[in-house]
């Protein structure tokens, strides 16, 4: 997308069908296509009339909402963080054979949370306890270590200066078409789409980040 206003919605990074049968074709067309879009121009919408935001960066924008104009700073907590959260989430999911390959966060896994499995069964039980709307991140803390976290609505965890690594979206807007109510079904289904590859790529960077 651009990296200042007028905000863009970019294209899914890989075909609407291409992570069937685990998340419908249907779903990632509404979801990426009217969910995210409005989003996005919502988001230009709220800036228009701030031309001293509009060389601002999405992640400048989210970070610094509680520094805005007050007559924008929800607006942009809202849109802002819908369109940072939503690009992650699409990215952080693949068909590609080599999306197990997490590398060296793997190692950071096991070493945080035991096992791949214990891990999963972790970030399935913070997904679930989201109460309404909002989101599960992994993210690396200020010290380096890994932990998970949620967030409510579209609030975003880089504003708390996490770095994320892996998010799944629990608005029901992500799995409703195919799951009705059922969001652990939409969390087992996801994890078999999750690109732990591409996290593993955000975590080392993550971590080189914190060595500067």
């Amino acid at each position: 997308m651009n990296e200042h206003y007028p905000f863009v919605n970019p294209p899914l990074p890989y075909a609407y069908d291409a992570l069937e049968p685990y998340i419908d074709t249907k779903t990632m067309h509404l979801h990426h296509d009217r969910h995210l879009q409005t989003y996005v121009n919502n988001l230009n919408d709220a800036l228009k009339e701030h031309p001293e935001l509009h060389s601002w960066t999405l992640e400048q924008l989210v970070y610094n909402a509680d520094r805005l104009p007050a007559s924008i700073q929800q607006s942009i907590k809202n849109n802002g963080g819908g369109v940072y959260n939503h690009i992650f989430y699409f990215d952080g999911m693949s068909n590609s054979e080599a999306r197990s390959q997490a590398g060296m966060l793997y190692t950071a896994i096991v070493k945080e949370f035991g096992s791949a499995e214990q891990f999963y069964e972790a970030f399935k039980k913070a997904a679930l306890s989201v109460f309404g709307s909002g989101y599960a991140w992994l993210v690396v803390d200020k010290d380096g270590s890994l932990k998970i976290v949620t967030s409510a609505n579209q609030d975003t965890p880089i504003a708390q200066d996490l770095c994320p690594v892996a998010a799944i979206d629990v608005w029901e807007h992500a799995y409703y078409l195919k799951h009705y109510n059922e969001r652990a079904a939409y969390i087992d289904d996801w994890l078999h789409v999750a690109d732990w590859k591409h996290a593993g790529a955000l975590y080392e960077k993550c971590i080189a980040g914190m060595q500067r």
